[in-house]
């Protein structure tokens, strides 16, 4: 499902060029659920960004279904991320003009996988079907977070990237989204690389990669 090859990235900064990722190699397989663990400015969040297509890396491959989408323009790039991954960050990014039901449906009309049946499921799944006519603002952290993943899986893309997507919600919260997202994530059959600073969670997926210095243990 994902090949990552000596992948390297760097940024100017004011003391000089900072090496953020120094070599990574990488593989995960179909429907596999992976946490990237390490301490803060370790480089998990860029390496996410990259493998979602945000981002460049200066050099290596990211081979995702058979393609190095490294090497894509910025149009198919695009498309990429419309079609085949789905994002899931702390920030939920939901659109403020959009109630609930259009937040979800949002992503999956944009893939061409708009499906009514299934998004009533998720909304189901998530306990979110009081919510459906509200907007982002009138949502708790713990709302918005599982509308967020909603609209995310609503898509059913192959790969979720998921960036501490519990990190602003209490233990128990964290506790139900991730079983959630682990639950649904296996039914869609989709890859799950989660960035995650808690052990007890890294622990419920499949396996762990730590990430020290830009490189991975």
């Amino acid at each position: 499902m994902i090949a990552l090859r000596n992948l390297r990235k760097s940024y100017e900064t004011a003391e000089g060029r900072l090496e953020v990722l120094r070599g990574i190699n990488l593989d995960l397989g179909a429907g596999e659920r992976v946490a990237l663990t390490g301490e803060s400015g370790s480089g998990k969040s860029t390496l996410l960004h990259l493998v979602a297509g945000l981002d460049r890396p200066d050099s290596g491959e990211i081979v995702i279904g058979g393609r190095d989408i490294s090497k894509l323009n910025d149009r198919d790039r695009a498309a990429y991320r419309r079609t085949e991954v789905g994002l899931v960050f702390q920030q939920f990014n939901l659109v403020p003009s959009l109630d609930v039901a259009a937040n979800i449906a949002f992503h999956a009309k944009l893939a061409g996988r708009h499906d009514t049946v299934w998004e009533n499921e998720l909304v189901e799944r998530l306990g979110i079907g009081k919510l459906l006519s509200r907007f982002p603002e009138q949502l708790s952290t713990g709302q918005q977070q599982r509308v967020a993943i909603g609209r995310t899986l609503a898509a059913r893309p192959g790969l979720v990237l998921a960036d501490e997507p519990t990190g602003n919600l209490d233990e128990a919260n964290g506790d139900a989204v991730l079983e959630l997202m682990l639950s649904l994530s296996k039914e869609t059959g989709s890859t799950l690389l989660l960035v995650t600073h808690s052990q007890r969670l890294a622990d419920r997926l499949d396996r762990q990669v730590y990430l020290r210095s830009g490189k991975l243990e």
